[in-house]
């Protein structure tokens, strides 16, 4: 399973996150596979370790996947979620009061944005929540 954390504007303005998984199915030689997702464009970059970046928004619609390093999310209601080597952030909060990351290890932050293209969907998949009495 890869972890996922899908982030958007709600109708408040404010940035909501929820937690899942990119959905996967049985492929040839006991693989996992998703379906093909249509994207624009691939970039690579890395900010050195102790970076943050203050509050903001999703430049575009687009897949972050975690190369390295360690990362606290916050949106402005004061949730937090951490994102981990390996992760993939759907970030989709591109109006509205956004949100804002800083590094919490030693390492740099690498990542891979990958810009979907307009009406791209992303196999991606809620985490059920148990009730709580």
């Amino acid at each position: 399973m890869i972890r996922c954390v899908r982030l958007w504007t709600g109708p408040d303005r404010n940035s909501y996150f929820e937690e899942g998984t990119i959905d996967l199915a049985p492929g040839v030689r006991g693989d996992w596979l998703s379906e093909k997702i249509r994207v624009a464009s691939i970039s690579f970059q890395e900010t050195a370790s102790g970076g943050a970046f203050t509050w903001h928004t999703a430049p575009v619609r687009q897949l972050v996947i975690t190369l390295s390093g360690t990362l606290d999310f916050q949106t402005r209601e004061g949730k937090h979620f951490v994102l981990h080597p390996g992760d993939v952030l759907l970030a989709e909060d591109t109006a509205g009061t956004g949100h804002s990351w800083r590094l919490v290890d030693a390492s740099s932050w690498r990542r891979a944005y990958v810009v979907l293209e307009a009406g791209a969907e992303v196999p991606f998949r809620a985490e059920r929540r148990q009730a709580t009495s």
